[in-house]
Order: structure tokens, then sequence, then C-alpha cells
């Protein structure tokens, strides 16, 4: 008689209603009968091998025992593991993994929990063999791939991942563990504390380049902040309410600060995104480098490309045993090719900008900014932008982890916009956005406003020559160079404009505006919205965001506009990409709205001269196009639907009738806007949806420093810095 162990029998009483097992007692077992049963019900003796495990896993027991019984449990699973992940995913998801599914429903995974990975490693690892916590860590793996609801299962258990953390010091268990804890934290439903993990800080330390780079794949899931997974969570209201709800820092935040107080964890990770490929070391161990490949990418064309070499290497190794100089040329046939090499640190590179981007966008944004200047990330990016970044991508078909094979998410692509996302990151609203220049750039700037005879910014006076770019062409001009040759259908457009317009946003600045029209920025853009037409909503919205904060306020701009939309044709085309979503397009016409207040109170020739001549300028001074504009604005917002995305339409609404105030013209254009509903049947709904609007923006902006000095920078206080920032609601009439 062998006795069920007890978390078996557990789980066997949980699931009494399968089928198979609905006959067992709950109590003793014989073996004769548990092999009877295995022979029917083709369990290829799991439940003998489990409870031999069970009973082989005590302090005093033979642990080559335990060991042996892995090794045979182990190809059972693993076999299922790789249908898994070299069949197409949808198709894996809809098949049946018999011995996963066994090992799991007689308490495999809970005997691997509670004995192997918890009592004996936590409290006897110093006989414990590393091949036996391989051996664990794989089939725990392997298990959460194939059988649906244990990497939930083993989430639910706190003590059981920070433990996991602790495994990390073994070099050789490190990418098993890694893996396994980034799966469990994907499924976790509340955020772990990084401040939790035992000697945090030491751990870190310890890891060499190729385990920092991997372990960020895990901080990744714990710096981020949680997808609600719900529209209605990403309203405005909604974040209002959850703001209230949560005033302390949340936990992404709180690990974010963690991590910038481990000692040099920003500059490693600086060092690591800037190394070039011709640095990183060959591998002396091809088998070892070969698991790590397929346990990181998850992808079978990698393992077959990477076994194929590891075949010819046996092969060579077999013919050259007897020759003398076979011992010289091991270190040439163990280095990985030179494009495995490049995929590999591409990998890597991803992973780094991803958390070095999280944290550019957190609360320690200055901490983080004033080190990645010093340890010269963006000289770093800039070298290796053209034979690493934005090299040609290969046509691989490699698939990120924990994505489906439908997904055009390659490393290639990927990297490209992390890269552009921490562009943007670094630029926006920040002083050191001009270390993306070079010195003879930056003389640039300093002769435009020379010219135009207006002071330099200070931050482009303050800048530190030794931390900005090096080589012919600071990375901003790269930049626009790749941008300008993009393909009319490439997904990168998107990116790259948002990334080119943070280098714009805050305080308007001539030089910076005629550095990039000088480069003719403005007439791509015009060409890829008119002459391209371009259809994706996506693309024009950041080209209508990046064409206002490249014109705003220049007249030199609306010139270089009217040179190209040459033609009433053009200009149509023009009108009907900014009158197809105005959601997209207001921010630009609020850039013409203010620029044309501007434009009208100056006295200046020229700008008289482009006044009368620019068709874009006389469109928007025409009393009926503005209160169109207004109205439409107006119309397609309401305080329930309002998000970060579209609250920019209430703003420019904003701004329209600010300036009516400053003209005394307000009541006029409330008069008038009261028309408007009558004549499109809408007796009172504009205005009282306006007037829920105005008292949400009090609430939303007023009492919010950096919601309501972002605002300012976006708009308001550029020229009108003694202006109120909102209207007095007098002149609203209440229904």
């Amino acid at each position: 008689m062998l006795p069920v162990p007890g978390l078996a029998h557990q789980l066997l009483s949980s699931r009494a209603r399968e089928q198979c097992l609905t006959s067992l007692p709950h109590c003793d077992i014989t073996e004769a009968l548990l092999k009877e049963r295995d022979k029917q019900a083709k369990w290829n003796g799991i439940p003998l091998l489990l409870q031999k495990l069970y009973e082989n896993s005590h302090p005093n027991s033979d642990f080559s025992q335990c060991q042996s019984i892995l090794k045979e449990i182990s190809p059972l699973l693993s076999m299922e593991a790789m249908a898994f992940v070299t069949e197409d995913r949808k198709a894996a998801q809809e098949s049946t993994f018999p011995n996963t599914y066994t090992f799991d429903l007689f308490g495999g995974v809970d005997v691997m929990f509670w004995k192997l990975c918890n009592e004996l490693v936590s409290y006897f690892c110093f006989i414990v063999s590393d091949d036996l916590i391989k051996d664990c860590l794989s089939i725990l793996y392997n298990t959460c791939i194939c059988t649906e609801g244990v990497t939930k299962r083993l989430a639910e258990r706190n003590d059981f991942v920070l433990f996991l953390f602790t495994l990390m010091t073994n070099k050789k268990t490190f990418l098993q563990t890694a893996t396994l804890i980034e799966d469990i934290l994907g499924v976790k439903k509340e955020m772990i504390q990084l401040e939790d993990i035992p000697n945090l800080a030491s751990l870190v330390s310890s890891f060499d380049q190729q385990q920092l780079a991997n372990f960020c794949r895990i901080l990744a899931v714990t710096i981020s902040e949680l997808d609600t997974g719900s529209d209605d969570k990403h309203t405005l209201l909604a974040k209002n309410a959850q703001q209230k709800k949560n005033l302390c820092p949340s936990r992404a935040e709180v690990n974010q600060a963690t991590l910038l107080n481990i000692p040099g964890f920003v500059e490693r990770l600086c060092k690591l995104a800037t190394r070039k490929v011709s640095e990183t070391t060959g591998t002396s161990n091809f088998l070892q480098e070969l698991e790590e490949w397929y346990t990181w990418l998850d992808n079978a064309l990698v393992l077959d490309a990477l076994m194929r070499v590891a075949n010819e290497e046996a092969e060579q190794s077999s013919t050259e045993s007897s020759d003398e100089s076979g011992l010289a040329n091991t270190s040439t046939r163990t280095q990985l090719p030179q494009s495995m090499k490049i995929m590999h640190e591409i990998m890597y590179k991803l992973e780094v900008l991803y958390v070095l981007c999280v944290l550019l966008m957190g609360r320690q944004r200055n901490q983080v900014h004033k080190l990645i200047a010093e340890f010269k990330l963006i000289p770093g990016l800039n070298n290796l932008f053209d034979k690493l970044i934005w090299r040609k991508h290969s046509a691989s078909a490699l698939v990120l982890h924990g994505h489906n094979q439908n997904c055009d998410c390659s490393p290639d692509i990927t990297l490209k916009i992390q890269f552009l996302r921490l562009l943007q990151s670094f630029s926006d609203h920040h002083e050191n956005k001009y270390l993306l220049l070079n010195s003879q750039e930056l003389n640039e700037l300093s002769a435009i406003s020379l010219k135009a005879n207006i002071p330099e910014v200070d931050a482009v006076v303050n800048t530190d020559r030794s931390l900005v770019c090096d080589g012919k062409r600071g990375l901003l001009t790269r930049l626009l160079q790749v941008m300008k040759k993009e393909p009319a259908e490439s997904s990168f457009r998107f990116w790259q404009a948002r990334a080119v317009e943070s280098f714009l946003r805050g305080a308007t600045s001539y030089a910076d505006q005629m550095f990039l029209l000088k480069r003719g920025l403005l007439e791509h853009i015009l060409y890829c919205i008119v002459d391209s037409e371009c259809k994706s909503r996506d693309v024009l919205q950041s080209y209508f965001d990046l064409l206002g904060e490249l014109m705003k306020f220049n007249i030199d701009a609306f010139k270089r506009f009217n040179k190209y939309i040459n033609t009433d044709e053009k200009f149509q085309i023009f009108l009907n990409q900014i009158n197809s979503s105005l959601v997209d397009s207001n921010m630009l016409v609020r850039c013409i709205t203010l620029s044309l207040d501007r434009f009208e109170n100056q006295s200046d020739i020229k700008v008289a001269e482009v006044l009368s001549e620019c068709r874009l300028l006389s469109y928007m001074s025409q009393m009926s196009m503005r209160m169109s504009f207004l109205f439409r604005l107006i119309n397609i917002i309401h305080v329930q639907t309002l998000t970060q995305e579209n609250v920019s339409c209430l703003n420019t609404s904003l701004v329209i009738l600010m300036l009516a105030r400053r003209k005394d013209k307000l009541p006029f254009y409330l008069h008038t806007l009261q028309e408007m509903e009558y004549t499109e049947k809408y007796p009172g709904f504009i205005l009282n949806n306006f007037h829920s609007l105005l008292r949400f923006w009090q609430q939303h902006y007023l009492n919010k420093d950096k919601d309501s000095t972002c605002l300012e920078n976006a708009s308001f206080s550029i020229t009108y810095a003694n202006a109120p920032l909102c209207p007095t609601w007098s002149c609203l009439p209440h229904r």
C-alpha cells in the first residue's frame, strides 16, 4: 500500500469530478491498482513517479533518487512544451497536453513547490545540486505553459515568488528562474514590491551584463502601471475617482524609487544600452548559450538555427580532434554568427531601453535625466544609430516572448519603436533635450538666435558640451534623415513624428523651429498629409501635432506653408484632412488660432505680407470658420467620454473663447452658439454640455500642479502670461 501524498490527496478531492478518477478512494491506493489505472488512462507512469518523488523529497533522503525521478518526468513534459512552442499558437492552445495535465492533477506542482523548491532548497541548498534545481524549474515552467491555471496558482503565493528571486543568485539556474518569474508576474493580480526581495541591491550587483538584461524583462512588469483593461477606466472621470482613492504612490512608483536607490543601477543600464556589438564576448559553452537563446526567445526558428550551428561545431570538432591547431581554432568555432550576435544585442537593448523609458516618465524624472546625461546614454545611442538601431531590419520570423505568431513585433521593429519612445520621453519638456545635438548644431542654434536678434535659450547656453552627441550629425538630425526616407505605409511614422514633436514641446523656441525648418521638415509633413493623402488616423494626428509645434508663432513657417500649398486644390485637400477628424487635428487648429492672434497684433511689414497672402491664416481669420470649429469641438466631447486623448478639444475650445474675451467678443460668440443650436434643432444642448465641461475642467486642472503646468506650457502661458487660465463663467447661460 502506497499512501497518496497529502497534497495530491487534497487535489484529488477537489477534482473528484474528473472522469478517470471518480472511482479512486481518497485514502490509500495500492500500487497495483494505480498501475492498472495508469494503463487504462495512459498516464505514462506519472502518478507512480510522483509518489516516489514525494517519498524521497525529505531532508534525510537520497537526493540522487529525486534527480533520477525528475529525469524520467522531465522529458514527458518538455515534449509537450516544445509542441506548444513550435506549433501555431492558436492550434497549440486548442490542443490537449495529457502529461502535464496528469502531472498537475496528481499534485506534481504542489510537491515541487512545497518539497523541492521550498523546504529542500531553502534549508539544504548546500547539498542540493544545480541540476536538480534546474530540473525542478524546467518542469514547473513546462507545466505552466501547457496547463491552464498553474501559473495563476503559483502567482497567488507571494512567498514562492519572492523565494524564486533568491534562486537568481545561482548563475547556473538564473535563466530558468528568470523565465519562470516573468511568466508568473505576468498573471499576478497584485504587483510585487521590489523592496520585499531579500538583499535586492546585492542581488542586482551580482548580475553580469547578460543577466541584468534578462532581469530588465522582470523589472518591466514591476515598474509599469497595470492596465485596467477597460475603456471606462481610461476616462478622466474614472482616473480622477481612482486618484482620490489612491492618494499614496502606486506600487509601480515605489518600485521605481527602489531601483533608483540601488547604487550604480542606472549607470549599468546606460553601459548595456550603448555597448557595441563588437564588444560582446563569445560564448565558451555553446550548448549553454543555445539553452539561453531558446528559453529567452521562446521561438523554434532560433532554436533550429542554433542547433544547426551546434551540429556543425560538433562535426568540425570530431574531424579536428587530432589536429594540433584544434585548440587554437576552438575560440573561433565557438563564436556565435555575427547575425546572431546582433540579434542577441538587440534583444538585450530593447529590454533595457524600456526600463529607462519608464523611469524617465516617473516621479524621479529629473534624477534619472541627470544620471543618463552623466553616463552619456544619448551620445552612445547616436553611435549605434546606423549600425544597430536603424539598420535594415531582417526578414526574421522571430516573435517576442509573450506575443503570438500573428504579431509583427520582431526584435528589430520593437527596438526601433522603443528607441523612439525613449527619445520622446527624454526630450519632452526638459532642457536636456539639446543633448540630442552635437556641438556644431548647438552653434547653429546660437547663430539662428543671433541673426533673428533674439536672446539665446538658457538651456542651449547651459548645455554641457562634453555630454552632447559627437560625430558629423546629432541624434535628432539622424532621426530627421530616416524620417524623410520612411515608406508611406511604415508603422514607424507615428513614433518618429512623436519623438521630433517632443523636442519642440514647452516654451516655443524660434531657433528650434528654424533648425528643423531648414532641414525640410515642414515640406515633408505637408507632402505626407496632402500629396500622399495619408489615411492612418494615428499618423495623421502625430503629423498635425508636430506641424502645430513647428509653426506656432513662426511667420517664416506660415510663409513656407503657403509656398508649398500653392493651389486651391492642395489647400482643399489639406482642409479635408483637418476636418475629417477634429480630435486628431485640433492641436493644429489651436496653433493657427493663437498664431493668427499674435500676428494681427504686430505691425511688422513681413508679417502683414504673410497675413494677406497665406491661405491658412486668411481662412482662420473668418469669424464663420472659427465658430464652425468651436461648435464642432464642443459637440464631439462630453464629460463622461473625456479622455487624455480628446480633452485637448476642450482646451482648444477654451483658447478660442479666451481670445474672444480679450477682444470683448465672448458674449457674441456665446450668442452665436445659441443660434447654431436652434439651427441644428438642439436648443440648449451645446451650451449646457459646454457648461458641464467647464465645471469638470476646473476640477481636473486647477487643483493639479502637474496637469495645469503642462497645459500652460502647451498653449496658454506661451504668449498670455498675464491672462487668466479660464474665462469667467458669468456669461454662460444656466439652464
